[in-house]
């Protein structure tokens, strides 16, 4: 199993960081001979999309379409597109997912997804040009707000989870909101991101 961890974090080897590891962790004592990739996406120059529609218009059967941003997602294309699963790690700023991972995500929608999806009479929505079935579990931390006021602050985990669905055909299998890090410390939630990792 081809393992990809995505890290929207600006900083790195801090909470969201490390949580993501606890979690790689329980994936390879759960599945030992599992391939794991881990991306920083602040290592990459990764440009803002341009709302060209190009991918999004392309007639093509491949399950990537191409992109006319050349940078260093064609890179991250090639991991997700060997990936059986993902891992998507992120803090939220403002309540959503981090500028950095904002970026990841409208790049891929398009390139992973075309618009033949039907909501009720709302047509041209992503369908993934794949039909590889992929899982997924998302790490949202939070430094000050705590897990029970996660409805009013976390819009990330939903923006996330339906953009994998919708493009890249994940389901996703877990999700963990570590609230309140500046007090309980990022330790309090290592065993739950292992655990978290143990779905995969």
């Amino acid at each position: 199993m081809n393992i990809l961890a995505i890290i929207g974090s600006p900083r790195k080897r801090k909470a969201t960081d490390s949580l993501v590891d606890k979690a790689i962790e329980g994936v390879k004592a759960k599945y030992p001979d599992s391939m794991v990739t881990k991306i920083n996406l602040v290592d990459y120059n990764i440009q803002y999309c341009k709302n060209c529609l190009t991918c999004r218009d392309a007639d093509t059967d491949k399950p990537l379409s191409e992109c006319i941003i050349k940078d260093d997602m064609a890179q991250i294309y090639e991991e997700i597109l060997k990936s059986d699963a993902l891992i998507l790690g992120t803090p939220v700023h403002s309540g959503y997912v981090t500028a950095l991972m904002m970026i990841f995500l409208e790049r891929i929608t398009w390139t992973f997804a075309k618009p033949e999806k039907r909501y009720l009479n709302l047509h041209g929505c992503p369908l993934p040009r794949s039909d590889k079935k992929r899982k997924s579990i998302i790490i949202i931390t939070s430094g000050i707000v705590p897990p029970m006021y996660r409805r009013f602050c976390d819009w990330a985990t939903g923006c996330i989870k339906g953009i994998v669905r919708d493009s890249l055909n994940a389901k996703t299998v877990g999700n963990l909101y570590a609230g309140d890090i500046e007090h309980r410390g990022v330790e309090y939630y290592y065993d739950k991101a292992y655990r978290l990792g143990t779905k995969l």
